[in-house]
């Protein structure tokens, strides 16, 4: 063995297991942000400009405490539907929490650590549309 890692494969991180569509679970999480009051919700179209995920959702919440509250809700709101994270980052401290669920990565931001990194900004050519509810949609 001579330590070196295997060579990543272009496309998305991991190879797509049969399950829902990843507009539907962007519903689910929507709806699951909305449920925990998360502030300040946008949504970022990656599709054309990321092989790495199709959406991003980016929400605050008004504390470290509600910060968590509001992820671990989408954690335990997808996995009723069966849809797992790939990753978690951040739950601990809950100034930002990262949920990546393959086909689109959740952020819950503290405000003041939303405004430093400006992630709206960063991917400034995506199209952006507010996060909205079940309801909303109808």
């Amino acid at each position: 063995m001579t330590g070196r890692r295997p060579a990543r494969r272009p496309g998305k991180r991991r190879e797509q297991r049969p399950g829902p569509e990843a507009p539907d679970v962007l519903g689910w999480v929507e709806t699951a942000c909305a449920d925990r009051k998360a502030v300040d919700g946008v949504v970022l179209d990656l599709r054309k400009l990321s092989d790495a995920t199709d959406y991003f959702v980016v929400v605050s919440g008004t504390s470290d405490t509600h910060v968590r509250a509001i992820a671990e809700h989408v954690v335990e709101a997808l996995h009723e539907r069966g849809v797992r994270t790939h990753h978690i980052e951040g739950l601990a401290g809950g100034r930002w929490v990262l949920l990546d669920f393959v086909d689109l990565v959740v952020h819950v931001f503290h405000p003041t650590l939303r405004e430093f990194y400006q992630l709206e900004g960063l991917w400034g050519d995506a199209p952006q549309r507010p996060v909205t509810t079940g309801e909303e949609r109808r």
